[in-house]
C-alpha cells in the first residue's frame, strides 16, 4: 500500500471539444483505466474554478487567452474560461473509471490564486492537503498520469519530488499543451527535480 496512482485533471474541458483542449487528451483514458487496476490507491485531481476566476483572460480587459500577466504571487498564464464548478466541462471524461478513486482532490477553487499542482496553489505556499493524506496512509511512491504534461502534471510531479516522494511520470499516459517550448522545459525541470520520466 506504499504506492499510489495520481490521475491529473482528465476532464472534459481538457479533452478535444473542451474549452482548453489538450491535443489527444481523450486518447489516454483507456490506458489510465487499465493502469488503475495495478495500484492499491488511486487519486484523481479535478480543476474546480469558480466563475470569474482570476486566471481567466475574460477577467483581464484587453488580454487574450495564453497571454501572460502578473499576479501578486508571480507570473500567470491567462486561460480561456475552463473547468467552472458544476459545468459539463469540469466533469471528468465520461469514460474515466471515476469509481476506482480513493480520493478526488479539487484544486483551483480559490478565486484569487490558480492551482496547477496537486500539492500547492500557485503562490507555492498554500497546501492542498494532499501531502498529509499521502503521509498518513504511508504512501511513498507516486505514479502520475493525465493532463497536461507541461502544466498540472509537471508542477505536481516536481512538488512531490521536492517533498521527498519517489515520483514517476508515465509520459505515454499524458498529453501536453506545449506552447512556446513548454513541454521541453517541463521535461527538463522534472528530470532535474529527480522525477523518473517513463
Amino acid at each position: 500500500m506504499t504506492q499510489a496512482l495520481i490521475v491529473i485533471d482528465v476532464q472534459n474541458d481538457f479533452c478535444p471539444g473542451g474549452a482548453l483542449a489538450v491535443p489527444e487528451g481523450d486518447l489516454i483514458v483507456p490506458g489510465i483505466n487499465a493502469l488503475m487496476t495495478e495500484f492499491p490507491v488511486v487519486i484523481l485531481t479535478q480543476d474546480w474554478h469558480p466563475a470569474g476566476h482570476s486566471s481567466f483572460a475574460s477577467e483581464h480587459p484587453g488580454k487574450a487567452p495564453m497571454e501572460m500577466t502578473e499576479m501578486p504571487y508571480g507570473p500567470q498564464v491567462l486561460w480561456p474560461d475552463h473547468c467552472v464548478q458544476g459545468s459539463i466541462g469540469a466533469q471528468f471524461h465520461p469514460d474515466l473509471t471515476v469509481d476506482r478513486a480513493d480520493l478526488i482532490l479539487r484544486k483551483g477553487f480559490n478565486r484569487a490564486i490558480d492551482s496547477y499542482s496537486a500539492f500547492f496553489e500557485n503562490d507555492r505556499t498554500t497546501p492542498t492537503g494532499l501531502e498529509g493524506y499521502l503521509r498518513t496512509r504511508g504512501i511513498t511512491r507516486l505514479t502520475m498520469v493525465g493532463l497536461a504534461t507541461d502544466f498540472c502534471v509537471n508542477y505536481s510531479a516536481v512538488d512531490a519530488a521536492k517533498l521527498g516522494f519517489d515520483v514517476t511520470v508515465r509520459q505515454d499516459l499524458c498529453r501536453a499543451i506545449d506552447f512556446g517550448g513548454s513541454l521541453a522545459a517541463a521535461q527538463a525541470g522534472m528530470a532535474e527535480a529527480g522525477v523518473t520520466l517513463a
